[in-house]
């Protein structure tokens, strides 16, 4: 199977993590007799740097041509003080938008080896496996351009969607819970603004469509305080953007690894676009001490909602875990004990996991 994969490194450690999915997926590739194709645009301060936009046209129109985008990263100091329109994230945020990539998918779940990390005790955190499912191009963030008025005193931020906008993403949690556990958290404001009252009924409206799935509502800020106190009630929860964009960067941390975590952004369609969650980390930049296992664990995720490639995306998840059992670790792991590697050494240990995987595989096929 041949698959034309979008390379997009951006910035800060986004190429030194990039280069360790790649080397992951030419292994896999191998393994199973793929044949993936990788080319390589710029977004971010990367493109301001070289076309004066943190997303040039050409970018826009190889993506749109693919199978896939994997993204490293986008953003840091250096570009801080340029307008808004030509911030490194305007490049995120727009093709986004460009491929129609509707739902953020951010898989939360604990590695055993990690779990000391956590800022919560192990009691509490314990079993948690959670998927968020975040509408992507509606709300806050696409509304109409934000307004100064009274003389800079006042501002004016809308927050707009359309039914269908709703309809797609609720479908959307639905049928991601009926992969898992057939339980799904909405999650709005209803209280208090009339968008989570539309958000609300649609959920009821499509729950009749999916009798197998127990829906539960929950308020914005209970949810908050649910993913504290009992993150391994949740199954799959779906929430609006801004809603989403603040949940997932609070679960994300609770399992004392974010540099572990991948997410998805995907269509109808299953292209996607499939990035780690840590960001671009200007600081370690270029130290080769940067954790590649979330943005691997992303090409994982590629595999799996893209390509429906489950075995391949079992083999990589196996053999991240793996090396966290066999004790390597990352700085930002923050582990007692165990042996602490760089980017490439936690690259190799991987790689080395999924050729004695390989072996074995091989050899269980003979004795078959």
């Amino acid at each position: 199977m041949n698959k034309q994969i979008i390379l997009l490194p951006g910035d800060g450690v986004g190429k030194e993590i990039m280069d360790s999915a790649k080397r992951v997926l030419n292994a896999i590739a191998s393994e199973f007799g793929h044949s993936f194709t990788f080319h390589q645009h710029a977004i971010g301060g990367d493109a301001i740097d070289q076309f004066e936009t943190p997303l040039p046209e050409d970018t826009v129109k190889a993506c749109e041509g693919a199978d896939a985008i994997l993204l490293g990263a986008v953003g840091g100091k250096k570009w801080d003080s340029l307008p808004a329109h030509l911030r490194p994230e305007k490049g995120l945020l727009g093709i986004r938008k460009t491929l129609g990539l509707f739902a953020n998918l951010r898989p939360v779940k604990g590695f055993a080896p990690l779990l000391d990390a956590s800022p919560l005790k192990e009691s509490v955190i314990q079993g948690s496996d959670i998927l968020i499912i975040r509408e992507l191009t509606g709300g806050l963030y696409f509304g109409q351009p934000s307004e100064r008025r009274e003389n800079g005193n006042a501002v004016v931020d809308t927050l707009s969607y359309h039914r269908s906008e709703m309809e797609r993403i609720i479908d959307k949690g639905f049928q991601s819970a009926q992969l898992r556990n057939n339980h799904l958290t909405s999650v709005d404001k209803a209280n208090v603004l009339e968008s989570s009252r539309m958000w609300r009924e649609i959920v009821n409206q499509k729950s009749k469509e999916y009798p197998d799935v127990t829906v539960e509502h929950l308020l914005v800020d209970a949810a908050a305080m649910k993913l504290i106190t009992q993150p391994n009630t949740f199954d799959v929860i779906v929430t609006e953007n801004l809603f989403g964009d603040i949940l997932s960067d609070e679960a994300s941390v609770l399992t004392g690894s974010l540099g572990m975590l991948p997410s998805a952004s995907i269509r109808s369609d299953g292209v996607g676009l499939y990035e780690p969650v840590h960001g671009s980390a200007p600081d370690i930049a270029g130290k080769g001490i940067a954790n590649p296992l979330g943005m691997i664990l992303s090409a994982a995720m590629m595999l799996r909602y893209s390509f429906g490639m489950e075995d391949e995306a079992d083999e990589i998840e196996e053999a991240v875990n793996d090396a966290l059992e066999q004790g390597y670790y990352t700085a930002d792991l923050k582990v007692t004990g165990g042996k602490l590697v760089g980017t490439e050494e936690m690259t190799k240990v991987v790689l080395d996991n999924l050729t004695t995987k390989s072996v074995s595989n091989s050899i269980c096929s003979v004795y078959v």
